[in-house]
């Protein structure tokens, strides 16, 4: 989902079936002192074998792209596409944006390095990743302006370098690195002051709590970077990042199609007693699997048959980069209050 405030008065309706939860949503944040916890076990007691054991990128580890990133951008494009007056509401946007992409990244490859392409992609990540988790928070918060676009772009820019910092971590000799870690540091100070500093608007113990979590969302996945922990440094994020999308895409189908499905998708799992809280988990969950284990391998094998010619990453690259990028795109308008999927959407503390 996208990162849009969330206004006060939403979370008092009680008027939905099923609302999203505040405190469930703040209760994804437990996920820091989980990681914190086995960080001081593997320091303490086990020498660092567990250290020794994780990936030293988590993109390396096919559980984690089957669990984390894609499922959740599946889930998105599921319930876009599959309702036909959410597609017809936005297939102008969505025939301009792939246009779009197709021109920057189809002529652009002719003038953009690999590795320009790569931090243009990451930069639209964090930012869709952070601005959602500070958005949501604001609904609780109710910063100005000036104070959650200052906090937001400190915590954007912090964790674009973190995440350079882990996948290009090759690139970057000593010194580089050094310099790195100094910025991220020093942006981290920053953005703890500002914090200390714009906590007075925050009327409420409730809301403090979600800021503070933001911050120690990055703060968190600064220190495990520093400490080599990648998986635990990315894992943070993106599990709070993707459980708050499945938390708000499930309230949303289970308003929309309870009562009588709207689609063809639900009236098939009405018919198979299947629980409206788990078709879109297991169609995403289970088409990110197929995905990214096999469809690589299936394409590339279908296109040396047939033509003779060896497609390589055409799902990992190809399909699943521009439903992540347009999943980005969509995401930041879907979720607007005036959106007709906002309809479906309750709001409680």
């Amino acid at each position: 989902m996208s990162a849009h405030t969330l206004p006060l008065q939403d979370y008092t309706q009680t008027a939905r079936k099923l609302t999203v939860s505040f405190r469930l949503l703040l209760g994804l944040y437990a996920i820091i002192p989980i990681c914190l916890a086995l960080y001081l076990l593997d320091y303490w007691f086990w020498q660092g074998a567990l250290r020794a054991m994780l990936p030293t990128k988590p993109n390396q580890l096919l559980l984690f792209q089957i669990l984390f990133g894609t499922p959740h951008i599946i889930a998105s494009s599921i319930l876009l596409v599959s309702n036909r007056d959410y597609l017809q509401s936005y297939q102008k946007k969505l025939l301009w944006m792939t246009l779009v992409l197709a021109v920057v990244f189809g002529i652009g490859s002719l003038f953009i390095p690999y590795l320009g392409f790569y931090v243009i992609v990451a930069a639209w990540t964090v930012y869709h990743v952070l601005k959602q988790q500070h958005g949501v928070a604001r609904g609780v918060c109710r910063l100005p302006d000036f104070a959650f676009y200052l906090l937001l772009w400190l915590s954007v820019i912090a964790g674009l370098l973190i995440y350079l910092g882990i996948f290009l971590n090759n690139n970057f000799d000593a010194p580089s690195l050094f310099y790195l870690k100094t910025a991220i540091a020093s942006l981290c100070v920053c953005l703890v002051l500002g914090a200390l500093r714009y906590q007075r608007y925050v009327s409420t113990a409730f809301g403090r709590w979600f800021l503070w979590s933001n911050i120690f969302l990055v703060l968190s996945s600064f220190y495990f970077y520093t400490q080599q922990y990648y998986l635990f440094a990315m894992l943070i994020p993106r599990l709070v990042h993707d459980a708050t999308a499945y938390i708000f895409y499930v309230t949303h189908d289970y308003n929309k199609h309870q009562a009588q499905p709207q689609n063809s998708i639900y009236r098939i799992a009405k018919r198979c007693h299947i629980s409206v809280f788990l078709v879109l988990p297991i169609l995403s969950f289970g088409l990110a699997f197929l995905l990214q284990a096999y469809g690589d391998a299936v394409i590339s094998y279908l296109t040396q048959v047939i033509f003779g010619v060896e497609i390589r990453k055409a799902i990992t690259l190809g399909l699943i980069g521009y439903l992540s990028l347009m999943h980005y795109y969509t995401e930041a308008f879907t979720w607007k209050q005036d959106s007709p999927y906002r309809q479906f959407i309750g709001f409680s503390k």
